[in-house]
């Protein structure tokens, strides 16, 4: 075989294979469909730098406004605070958006920054008078890089950390994804069903099946939505690591603040979080039988912690405020 031929054969298999990926990539949208709200309650937008960020709003508009922020993963969206959602909009108003890039917001092709994250949790908080504001995992720390220019009533985090991405952030492995094709089979397989089984399981729930029959289904949807892969293609390469220093940003804060971990949680583990209460001067509430998720594992407690109860057995206050 001429080296001509073996180019010409290997580009018909090239074209091939980009050609299944493509198809296979369609059929998968296409059987994911349009994303319906995973929270009840009035659908809003809010416009933001060109883009429109969908949110949910319930509960009385007179009553202090409470805004729940989604941690970041790769099906990361405001479903989330499924478990939590209406009950406190019984006592609160109660705000929920889909950060930009993920759930039904907009997801336009940008290298999604820790920056801008920082930048939306700045703005969309602004919104509100003096808010409360819940905020899980990594989101966490973009909240406490902007909080001392805002008005909070008070803050609760939950397993909150500023790296959960390699270190330094991974340039290839960003562009490997975003990258047409070859990157839609890549996050395929991260977004895959047995990998969101896989996370669900390993890190974020103790007990798997109180994340609901129906829930994986809607995080393997959201991650097979169009655009779907360029933002976590920022939080799996590191990009979406945030410079703050969580423990001197959280001490600065004047807002009263308390730190929700789950004992078995591994990333970041439940020992990080004792360090940072320590540091920052914070109360830990600590949920048993429960990881990165407790206010899905227990919606009833967590609501409680929110609203300045500490309920049951399965909450224990490890660290006191200023202990």
């Amino acid at each position: 075989m001429t080296l001509r031929s073996k180019l010409s054969s290997t580009i018909k298999y090239v074209a091939l294979g980009a050609g299944i990926t493509v198809a296979a990539t369609r059929a998968l949208r296409a059987k994911a469909g349009q994303l319906e709200p995973p929270l009840r309650g009035v659908q809003r937008t809010y416009r933001w730098r060109g883009m429109d960020i969908a949110y949910t709003e319930a509960g009385d508009g007179d009553d202090e406004t409470l805004v729940l922020l989604h941690g970041i993963n790769a099906a990361g969206s405001a479903g989330e605070w499924r478990e939590v959602f209406a009950a406190l909009s019984k006592e609160y108003h109660v705000v929920a958006p889909d950060l930009p890039g993920f759930g039904r917001s907009d997801r336009p092709p940008l290298r999604y920054s820790a920056a801008l994250y920082e930048d939306f949790v700045r703005d969309f908080l602004a919104e509100y008078d003096e808010p409360r504001v819940v905020a899980s995992s990594l989101t966490g720390a973009y909240v406490a890089a902007v909080a001392d220019g805002l008005d909070l009533a008070d803050l609760t985090l939950v397993c909150p950390t500023a790296v959960a991405g390699p270190e330094p952030p991974k340039t290839a492995v960003r562009e490997l994804i975003r990258a047409p094709i070859v990157g839609e089979a890549v996050f395929g397989l991260l977004a895959s069903k047995p990998s969101i089984a896989y996370f669900n399981a390993d890190h974020g729930y103790w007990d798997p099946e109180k994340a609901g029959d129906d829930w994986p289904d809607y995080e393997w949807r959201t991650t097979h939505q169009k655009n779907a892969r360029f933002a976590p293609a920022s939080f799996v390469s590191g990009f979406l690591n945030s410079d703050v220093d969580l423990a001197d940003a959280l001490a600065a804060l004047e807002a009263p603040t308390t730190i929700v971990w789950g004992r078995e949680a591994d990333l970041p583990p439940l020992a990080e979080g004792r360090d940072l209460a320590d540091a920052a001067g914070c109360e830990l509430v600590v949920f048993d039988d429960a990881m990165l998720l407790p206010h899905v594992e227990f919606g009833e407690q967590f609501v409680g912690v929110v609203a300045g109860d500490r309920p049951d057995e399965t909450v224990t206050v490890e660290q006191g405020e200023g202990a």
